[in-house]
């Protein structure tokens, strides 16, 4: 089936998303409709744990098509991103020409049978019923002079090696980048691509993502463990949480055998949901009743005042 047929429409793929366990907002949808179909890069950018990195990995399994992940970081280079040389090999084919007393070219030693693919390559090089999902995760991480490299595989889904020539993609891939915005990305690098901010989901949204992932967790404990990441949210941590720390602490609670978040939970199972110490002191500052159950601590708090006065 081809990508027309498979999704028509940006409420199939909706559908489709769904079934694989992402639930998708309109506008999120819309775009990874137009990245697959037109086809153009999609640069999805929001703060961690939102879902970037989950989207493409939601359409390439909609798409029964192979995703192949690109980390990015610090330093990061062609080497490590597109190819390398394999010189054991290389070395290898040296000696045998040796021994057998035959010339060599050094042409013939970078070819294709010597060569690693890298992420980059194999999204190109990728010969399926579908095109693969590429997906470039945390650009942001890598430096400048690798954004620049990046520029004409996005542009013209191709990549030159030196000792071989530019070669083209038999299959352009669809590339999803993320960025968490740890700095800003170049703006040639941004016309290149369609772009998309994922924000925190709102309350009824968040719950039903936590239930499509821990479906064996109860609908009172999702929704209980939603509402306290939010709570979280607002106080002054350093990393603020985001819906796949939710999931994280509904599958520790439900793991725990916890049918619904009192303080007594929040103590146990806070190390899946904030994972500095200071984020910690933060957050027991506030009180780990608040946490849990806000309602319930306003009318301690009143009680206790009212037992004082």
């Amino acid at each position: 089936m081809s990508l027309d047929e498979l999704i028509p429409d940006v409420s199939s793929l909706t559908r489709r998303l769904a079934d694989v366990g992402y639930l998708a907002s309109p506008d999120l949808a819309t775009a990874l409709f137009c990245a697959v179909r037109l086809p153009q890069p999609l640069l999805l950018e929001g703060e961690a744990g939102v879902g970037k990195t989950q989207a493409a990995k939601a359409l390439a399994e909609l798409l029964d098509t192979p995703l192949v992940r690109l980390q990015c970081f610090e330093g990061i280079d062609a080497s490590e991103a597109l190819y390398e040389w394999n010189y054991p090999r290389q070395l290898l084919g040296i000696r045998l020409a040796e021994a057998r007393g035959e010339a060599l070219e050094e042409e013939s030693l970078f070819g294709p049978d010597y060569l690693i693919q890298r992420p980059l390559l194999a999204a190109l090089e990728h010969d399926g019923p579908r095109p693969a999902v590429l997906l470039i995760d945390e650009v942001d991480r890598a430096d400048e002079e690798f954004e620049a490299f990046l520029f004409e595989l996005l542009a013209e889904s191709s990549v030159t090696i030196p000792e071989i020539g530019t070669l083209h993609a038999k299959q352009p891939p669809i590339v999803i980048l993320t960025s968490n915005r740890t700095r800003d990305l170049h703006d040639a690098l941004k016309r290149r691509c369609l772009y998309h901010w994922i924000d925190y989901p709102p309350l009824a949204q968040a719950v039903a993502i936590v239930r499509a992932r821990v479906p064996e967790a109860s609908v009172d404990l999702a929704t209980e463990i939603a509402s306290a990441v939010a709570r979280l949210r607002s106080l002054d941590v350093q990393k603020p949480p985001g819906v796949a720390e939710a999931i994280d602490w509904v599958h520790a609670a439900n793991l725990l055998g916890l049918d619904h978040l009192d303080e007594d939970g929040v103590a146990l199972t806070l190390g899946s949901v904030l994972k500095y110490r200071e984020d910690h002191e933060v957050a027991r500052a506030a009180t780990l009743r608040w946490i849990a159950d806000p309602a319930r601590a306003l009318q301690q708090a009143t009680d206790d005042a009212a037992a004082q006065g």
